[in-house]
């Protein structure tokens, strides 16, 4: 394809054949071509945290092999880190990994929101809260495709859980659609312009994503100004003759020609128009000129050294420490190096890294735990599996492992255990039915704890999990799924040359009964009501007062930080602007994740207690003061106002509440915001409050209000309060006003009001 030729001078060389079959995939991963012109194919390939490139023929569900490759972190590790400099080199590596496989398109990232801790691709997914989703999947947006690749954006939109994931309609009310599911993706289209969009399976409100105008058109391109093309997840079409003209640009993988010959004949017969299918031919044929524009830039062999390394730092940043309380007097991580040393767990030995499904990555090599922590330690390390990882073992085994553990325990100076989640458990394709451990690692955990109480507790699960131990075990580390050098990483974080950074992006519930969703999910018969509307994660637990394990935002490290007076300022912009001092008062560098929530003490509409609004992450040496400089942008105090249909920041004395979690707010300041001016067309159907707020309508309906007041003098005493009438009547239609005395008032002269008010406005 000449790099001279109009993109739409070549379309308008296609045939309607040609046209047709441009818009669905040759096989499971490539485009087709049109030799004729020039148009070459390109390949697409399932990513985020890896490049899964699978031989000819491969499938899309992990089952096959694929070339190796480096895996990152997972995002339920990396979001964890909350370092948008970071995530940004990660994506460079991978879009490095992808130019020298000569792959066009990444599947990836996915920013679905967290709405429930059961959902099985959570591993996949960065946070329960759209402002990190968005920060963070725009910086891997940008990463990526500076190495002149693309990205694929997904699973657009609402697809929550994998339950009837490929037909369940997601049942969402304005509000939350738009303020929580939808406004990370807005963000990194926004912000970062990802070359394709992924719509996902499910419906949303009863239409399929795939077909859906609505979201593909109006909101993604018209709203948003998305300039890229939108591809099917991969059998996510139901009808491509209503998809196409909806927005849908590519269909994958192949129908074998069967949907191409379904346009054609749409085309053909005057119910599908033939410009419909130019539009989704112009953006095939511009992402195959930017691939090839790329193409041929980065040359192998891949660094495979340093590309672990990156991967090695960006576990040690995804790491949470939740628990490090003091045993004999001092906390009990990091590690002493001439400690003697039980490790206990079989995932210590075979970790899990990664998730199941399409996301599955071949890595180059694997780190593990136990290997790596000999290899720091100076002290005996002994090893016991403590439990089999296998579905069903038998109770003798089970016993037998478990005394094991508990001797090398006793004759430890200090126990790590690695529990969490076997790979069974969680995967793309269905959802998990608990949050709990299994039980032969709880009672593992517990005789070990009684054994040895110097005992570190180490996870691995890509979804929260309960954690009844919590107050038994002295030290505990989230480890999440840290991809192929997580073992190095943890052990770098067990000894302290690493210092533990890593917050949490998603909140740690006390058991699943208190969760949002609770009640509603997965739902039934094909349709999931999002009942818990904007209370998300940790909106929910604070709305409720609700005892959690382990907050939002939380995470500790070895050492402490300060925070001083937060002050904050609306720039000239109409951004606020949140400036605070941060000094690390102990006694090793560290680095401290500063978060901002916004709250609207006393506004009109309802709102979550607080809510996340920027973070910055902040390095500091002992005793070095910084001052963390945080950028709220005015479109996300915004709510989504259901009586005009749009975005609008309502005015007032905004609180800002800065701290080291969502339950751990160290400093606070209050900001005036301007609010956007909102004049709400008059109907019939409003009330008279909304009426007599009406700059002109109010003083009509003002001296109709005082007529009633008259005519009901002596009805009884409440009617002889025109105060009083106001206000009950305030929620009553104006439409209905003539019922209740206020003769002379004709429908007529309602209907005049109503229009020379909407005409004045």
């Amino acid at each position: 394809m000449s790099d001279t030729s109009s993109t739409e001078a070549l379309v308008a060389e296609l045939t309607l054949d040609e046209k047709a079959a441009l818009t669905s995939g040759l096989d499971f991963w490539h485009t087709k071509p049109i030799e004729r012109l020039g148009i070459p194919s390109i390949m697409v390939t399932d990513g985020p945290h890896g490049l899964r490139k699978q031989a000819e023929g491969g499938d899309h569900l992990g089952l096959g092999s694929s070339v190796p490759a480096t895996c990152f972190p997972p995002a339920v590790g990396l979001g964890s880190s909350w370092d948008v400099e970071l995530v940004e080199r990660v994506g460079q590596a991978l879009g490095v990994e992808t130019a020298i496989e000569n792959v066009g398109v990444l599947l990836g990232p996915g920013i679905n929101i967290k709405r429930s801790p059961l959902c099985g691709r959570n591993f996949e997914y960065l946070s329960e809260d759209p402002i990190i989703s968005g920060v963070i999947g725009a910086a891997l947006v940008r990463g990526i495709q500076s190495q002149g690749v693309g990205t694929s954006l997904k699973h657009f939109a609402a697809n929550n859980q994998e339950s009837d994931r490929m037909r369940a309609s997601s049942d969402i009310d304005p509000r939350p659609l738009r303020e929580i599911y939808l406004r990370g993706f807005e963000r990194v289209v926004t912000d970062a312009q990802p070359w394709t969009v992924m719509c996902s399976y499910n419906r949303i409100n009863g239409v399929y994503a795939s077909e859906d105008p609505w979201l593909l058109t109006r909101v993604l391109r018209d709203e948003w100004g998305f300039e890229g093309l939108v591809v099917s997840d991969w059998g996510a079409v139901n009808d491509r003759v209503v998809g196409l003209p909806a927005g849908l640009d590519l269909e994958m993988p192949s129908s074998g020609g069967r949907t191409d010959a379904q346009l054609v004949a749409a085309v053909e017969g005057g119910t599908l128009d033939e410009s419909a299918l130019d539009l989704a031919a112009l953006r095939i044929v511009d992402l195959v000129r930017k691939t090839q524009e790329g193409a041929g830039r980065i040359a192998g062999p891949l660094d495979v050294d340093a590309h672990h390394a990156l991967a090695r730092e960006a576990a040690g940043r995804s790491i949470v420490l939740l628990r490090n309380d003091a045993v004999d007097g001092e906390p009990l991580l990091p590690l002493r190096r001439d400690a003697n040393i039980a490790v206990i767990g079989a995932f210590a030995e075979k970790p899990r890294y990664q998730g199941a499904g399409s996301s599955m990555i071949n890595p180059t090599r694997l780190d593990r735990a136990l290997d790596e922590i000999r290899a720091l330690a100076g002290g005996e390390v002994a090893y016991a599996a403590g439990f089999s990882i296998e579905k069903d073992a038998a109770a003798d085994e089970t016993a037998r492992l478990r005394d094991e553990a508990v001797a090398a325990a006793s004759a430890a100076d200090v126990t790590v255990v690695f529990a969490g989640l076997p790979a069974r458990l969680e995967s793309e394709g269905y959802d998990r039915t608990d949050i709990d451990l299994p039980a032969d690692q709880l009672a593992l955990i517990d005789a070990v704890v009684a054994a040895n109480p110097r005992t570190v507790v180490v996870l691995s699960n890509g979804g929260v999990v309960a954690l009844p131990f919590a107050g038994r075990v002295p030290a505990i580390v989230e480890g999440w799924l840290l991809g192929q050098a997580g073992g190095g990483a943890t052990a770098d974080v067990l000894f302290g040359v690493v210092n533990p950074s890593g917050k949490l992006t998603e909140t740690i519930p006390v058991r699943l009964s208190d969760t949002p969703a609770f009640l509603d999910f997965p739902g039934e018969f094909s349709h999931v009501r999002y009942g818990e509307g904007l209370f998300v994660g940790y909106r929910w637990y604070d709305a409720r007062g609700l005892e959690v394990a382990f907050p939002f935002g939380y995470g500790l490290s070895y050492t402490t930080f300060a925070y001083a007076d937060a002050a904050a300022t609306v720039t000239a912009d109409g951004d606020v602007e949140v400036r605070v001092a941060i000094t690390n008062t102990g006694a090793v560098a560290g680095r401290e994740v500063v978060q901002a929530y916004a709250a609207l003490p006393g506004g009109t509409v309802q709102r979550p207690q607080r809510e996340l609004k920027s973070f910055a992450v902040v390095e500091l040496q002992p005793g070095e003061t910084r001052e963390a400089v945080l950028t709220v942008r005015r479109a996300d105090l915004a709510y989504w106002d259901v009586r005009v249909d749009r975005w609008v920041v309502e005015g007032g004395r905004y609180l800002i509440e800065v701290g080291a979690s969502s339950r751990d707010l160290r400093s606070s300041a209050a900001v005036e915001v301007d609010g956007d001016a909102v004049q709400v067309p008059l109907s019939r159907d409003s009330s008279l409050g909304e009426v007599m707020a009406h700059p002109i309508a109010g003083p009509v309906v003002q001296a109709a209000m005082a007529q009633m007041a008259g005519a009901l003098e002596g009805a009884g005493d409440i009617f002889a309060d025109q105060e009083a009438v106001q206000q009950m009547m305030a929620s009553f239609p104006i439409g209905r006003i003539g019922m209740f005395g206020a003769e002379g008032i004709s429908p007529e002269m309602i209907d005049g009001l109503i229009a020379m008010a909407n005409g004045a406005a």
